[in-house]
Parts: structure tokens; sequence; C-alpha cells
């Protein structure tokens, strides 16, 4: 890993956030030089290329996106943060698809800050001592002969070990997108903490069925986001308190497309991105958006099917009460070959009834302490 001071560039037009952020960058050791917009910021990298910047997004002028997009094109191994309020979903989405490493939410306590920042340090070593182990290699391939099978075994190890280092830190991601949810649950308030929910119901589901690590995190991911389409659909719509017009049906429908183009250029969200798009398929064929069945729906989107449609019975809406576990279970049952897979309804019943109860208080646990930090 890199060793040594850490400098930071602090690009905010305003002062005292300014401020404030570099005497907390300071108390931890790093060091940080406040500029108060993106020309200035970008004069700063042409003296000196600094590891890492941290941006804020909303600024006159040039705004942080822009900024981003140039400092990706002409430093790509300096790391950028972002800062952005909530309420700005789609710009923090874009963010990260021009290579943010992450993203704060104001107003945010100092402790994010400096655990971002130290994630996106770590992210970066990461890829450049990775990078500096995949010349090694080739330089091993072209200039040994007859050691080069150990060698190369060792360094292929070593570089495993990064890459898997790589994977954890990507995890990191995952916060991200738990602001995302969210912002979006906050949106539509009539579904708090539903996006929460489905995700700890749908990866019981899965490990009943057996699913690997990897698709297991796809599914979390999937399920997680599988409603943040819903930032594009009018508010007029999402917040219509009586029943929608079928002109308004064909509007609401449509966040399943919008929310998997948000989701296909992220690199690291692109299969989910297929679990967004056909989370409202059927299995008998009957759903959207493009009539898909049985065991052409993604799997994701199958056990999101089930793990969707408990909670949804199972929770207080503004136009009925939540209908009791035994009344949702049946229900399930009558849908069981038509809405729903019979093998991913046979894991779901698998399933002890209290662990659903469990996972809706540790749920309702957490959004009240998020509640109480913003």
């Amino acid at each position: 890993m890199t060793e040594g001071i850490k400098e930071i560039l602090v690009v905010d037009d305003e002062p005292l956030i300014r401020e404030i952020i570099i005497r907390k960058l300071s108390e931890f050791g790093y060091i940080a030089t406040p500029v108060e917009n993106a020309f200035e910021a970008l004069n700063k990298m042409r003296e000196k290329s600094y590891p890492l910047v941290l941006s804020d997004i909303m600024m006159p002028g040039m705004d942080g996106i822009e900024l981003l997009k140039r400092l990706r094109s002409l430093y790509p191994d300096t790391a950028v943060v972002m800062i952005t309020a909530v309420s700005n979903v789609n710009i923090a989405i874009e963010a990260l698809r021009e290579g943010a490493y992450d993203y704060l939410i104001k107003p945010f306590n100092f402790e994010e800050v400096v655990l971002s920042v130290k994630n996106a340090f770590e992210k970066r070593d990461l890829i450049l001592e990775n990078r500096l182990y995949q010349k090694h290699l080739e330089a091993l391939v072209e200039n040994q002969t007859s050691e080069i099978r150990q060698l190369l075994s060792k360094e292929q190890e070593r570089s495993s070990e990064l890459n898997k280092a790589l994977e954890e830190i990507q995890i990191t991601h995952d916060a991200t997108i738990d602001a995302l949810s969210a912002a979006l649950d906050y949106r539509d308030n009539e579904t708090e903490g539903h996006s929460q929910r489905v995700v700890r119901y749908s990866l019981e589901i899965g490990k009943v069925l057996g699913l690997e690590r990897r698709n297991l995190e796809v599914l979390a991911r999937g399920t997680l986001l599988h409603d943040i389409g819903k930032i594009g659909v009018p508010d007029s719509i999402l917040w219509k308190p009586g029943k929608l017009t079928d002109e308004e049906w064909v509007e609401m429908r449509k966040h399943v497309e919008y929310g998997f183009k948000m989701l296909k250029s992220i690199h690291f969200l692109r299969d989910a991105a297929l679990i967004v798009q056909h989370h409202h398929e059927r299995y008998d064929g009957s759903g959207y958006p493009d009539r898909m069945s049985g065991d052409n729906i993604i799997i994701g989107a199958r056990i999101f099917a089930i793990a969707d449609t408990y909670d949804a019975m199972t929770t207080d809406r503004p136009y009925r009460k939540a209908l009791t576990d035994r009344d949702a279970r049946e229900e399930i049952k009558r849908c069981n070959g038509t809405q729903f897979d019979p093998k991913i309804t046979e894991a779901f019943f698998q399933i002890p009834v209290e662990q659903w109860f469990n996972i809706k208080d540790d749920v309702d646990k957490q959004l009240r302490r998020y509640k109480e930090r913003i």
C-alpha cells in the first residue's frame, strides 16, 4: 500500500465549509489545500497533481460534475469524492457514472468525511499497486524462461489478493446505493423502508436456493434499487392519492426502463440493472415490460417478485391496513405458478415465520437511527 503524506484538494464555494473540512482533515494527518471554484482547482492541478479531490457539486461557473469529467480525463489517477444534497439524487447517480469514487450528502458528519476519504485513498492505492504488479507480470513473461512458472504463480497470487481487496473496497459503493434508496423512499414516503426490507427478504430466499456470494450481491443491489426509476416519474403521478388513469399507468410503468437506463452504465450495477428492468415480470408471462415468462425471467427478478409482494401485503398503506402474515401466505400460495415461480415459492415457505418478523424489526430500527442522524 502507498505510504506517506496524503494531500487533498478541497473545492467548495462556501468559505466556512472549506475551513471546517480542512481543519477536520488536518486532525487526521491529511494536508488539505482549499480553492473556491472549479477553475482554481484545475489551475492547482496543473501546478501539482493531487491524489484526491473533494469537491462540491453545486457551484457557480463550472459545476462539480463538469470538473469531475475534466479531472477524469486529464488526471485519471486522481480519486474524486463529490459532495451533494439529498435531493440531488439524479446528479449523484451521474457523478458515480462519470467515475466518482464516492459522494457525501449534506449535512454530513465528519466521521463520514474521514471514512470516505480513507476508502478513496485505499482504493486508489490498490489500483495503482495492482497496475504495477500487472506490468511486472508482463515483464516477467517477456524476460524470464526457466523460472517463469514459479515466479508467475507467486505474482498471480499477489495480484489475486489485490483484486480481492479491491472487491472488498467496492462494497463501500453499497453505502452509496443505500443513500440513493433512502432518498427514493423519502420521496415516495408511502413505501418508506420497503426497499431495505425487500433486500433482506430476497437474500433469505436466495440463500435457501443456494445462490453464490456474487449472485447474492447482485440480488441485493438490484432489489434495493428496484424502484430507482420512479425518480423519473412526475410527482403528480407518483404522489397522486387516488386511482391512476390508464394514461398515468402507462407513465408509471416506464419507471422500470428509467431505472435500467440509470444503472446500466455504472459498471458495478450492470447486472443489478437487469433486476430493475424486469422486476414487474410475472411467471406466467402477463407482466411488463417484456411479458417474459418462466426461467426466461432473471432469477433475481423472480425472487424479488415474492419478497416484494410479501412486504407490500404485510405493510400498512394509506389506502388499507396490512394483512396478517397468515393471510399474506395464503395469497402467495394462491398466486403460485402464475405470478410466482414454484421453486421460489417453495424456498419462501422453508424460511421460519419468525425470521420475517426479525427482519422487519431490524429495518425499522435502522430507519429510526438514520432519521435521528440527519
